[in-house]
Order: structure tokens, then sequence, then C-alpha cells
């Protein structure tokens, strides 16, 4: 399987990230994209995919829109010019905590879409209590787009299918074994189409409740990946195993990865 979300350059996996990916290939999660959520952070990410021949994205969450300058873009492009980086992104808009101005967010948001489309990349987006804003400026610059995945979705059904009418793929985490807060995407998982979807854990946050017993410190990690897939599977009526073909499938192609067959695949 692939997580297609996860942030393990978090000072939370500084000191044992062999064994958490160990972990996770024990647990049939042989792949990770690991996000990039500012220029630091993206060349991290980029740095660390190489190291353990896994894959990254490159971008600047809107909590860090703030930060960006003239030298943003260029260096983002400079970063996906490298053969294990898949996506520009993470980015989009954040207006629950509004960390950077909402036009600082838009303007950098917008910038980053154009960048994806100049370099054929798909997005790996990011969307907070900014739906209504989010739509229309992806609806401007889709068109360019040769794909985009809302990452963490956790909306509505209205937020959903806005999102499928958009052609969008959709990342699915732990939100849903979340009894208290995802018990809608239960019903709503379902509205995905098979190749639409994919699954992802973003650790170390949002381990999944349903696991006994919970992790030490609450920390979320890829091997995790699997209570997803379980809890995707079980509302959509399929197998674990189904899920976890049709999610790998949809994450290859989306993100350019040749299936493993015993060898890493690359873009």
């Amino acid at each position: 399987m692939i997580d297609i979300g996860v942030n393990l350059t978090n000072r939370r996996f500084a000191q044992d990230l062999d064994a958490v990916l160990a972990r996770a290939e024990e647990r049939g999660v042989d792949r990770v994209v690991i996000t990039g959520t500012s220029v630091a952070a993206s060349r991290d990410a980029a740095d660390l995919a190489d190291a353990r021949a896994q894959y990254a994205t490159a971008g600047v969450h809107p909590h860090d829109a703030k930060s960006c300058d003239d030298t943003t873009l260029d260096v983002l492009a400079s970063l996906a010019s490298r053969e294990r980086v898949v996506a520009i992104g993470e980015c989009g808009l954040d207006f629950d905590r509004d960390f950077s101005p909402r036009p600082v967010q838009e303007k950098w948001f917008a910038a980053q879409l154009e960048l994806a489309a100049r370099l054929g990349l798909p997005v790996f987006l990011h969307e907070r209590a900014a739906h209504a804003r989010f739509v229309e400026i992806l609806r401007e610059h889709r068109d360019g787009l040769v794909g985009a995945v809302i990452h963490c979705f956790t909306g509505t059904r209205a937020e959903l299918t806005a999102y499928l009418d958009l052609d969008l793929h959709v990342g699915i985490t732990g939100w849903i074994c979340d009894e208290r807060r995802g018990t809608h995407l239960v019903d709503d998982v379902k509205l995905i189409p098979a190749g639409r979807l994919m699954i992802e854990t973003d650790a170390p946050y949002l381990f999944p409740r349903t696991m006994r017993p919970r992790p030490k410190g609450g920390r979320n990690e890829p091997a995790f990946l699997t209570y997803v897939r379980d809890a995707v599977a079980e509302a959509r009526g399929e197998s674990p195993e189904e899920v976890g073909a049709h999610t790998t499938e949809t994450a290859e192609r989306f993100f350019g990865l040749a299936p493993v067959d015993g060898a890493r695949g690359a873009r």
C-alpha cells in the first residue's frame, strides 16, 4: 500500500525513523509520500525521500504562506525537478486558524496551482473552513492541472460532491475511525468512485481511534494505515484487500509511480 500523506520530517520521528519505516513495510505499507509544508520542510522531505527511496511533495502550507517571497516558486520548481518529488503541495487555504492572512494564503495558493500546471505535476491540497473560496480559486486553474487530490478530507457531503464535480481525488485518513467527529464519512466514503479514492495517515497526527491498544503518546505512523484501509473497506462493503489494491493502483497512477515488482518505481 501507499500512504499518500505522512509528515516524516516531523521531530516526533527523529529518534526512530528506521524502525517506523520497518514497521510500515511489515504491515504492507511499502511506499510513502512525505509531505512538504514549507520551503525548508519541502527540501527536507525531498532529501529524506532520496535517502530512503520514498517520495515527497514540494509546497507551502497555507499556515506558512506568510513566509513566501520572490524566491519561493523558483526553489519549489527546483525541488520538483528531483526524481522523487511527485507533486506540488501541500497547498491551499486554512481559514480556521488564519496563521497567515487570508489574502496572502490566496495569492500563494493560486501561485502554486500555476506552478503545478506549468510543471505538469499534480497538486496535494489542504482546505479547512475555506471551502467556498478554495473551490472558487481551484476552479479557475483546474483545467490546467494534470491532477489534484484533496488531502485529509473531513468535510460535508456537499463539499465532497463539489470536489468530485471538479474531478478531484480524495484522501481519507483516520478521521473515518473517529467516533466523535468522523461518523459522517462512513456513509460518504461510499460516494467516492474507485479510481479517485486514496488513503493516508497524515502521521504523526490523527491516529486511528479504533486502535487497541492506542499508540504510545498518541503518535500516528504509516504502519497504522491498515486501520484506515479496514475502516474504509467496512464502510464501502469491500474487503481490505480490495481497498488496498485499488487505492494503491490509484496512487500509482496519480503520482506517476511504477508498480512495485521487487524494486521501487519512480516517476
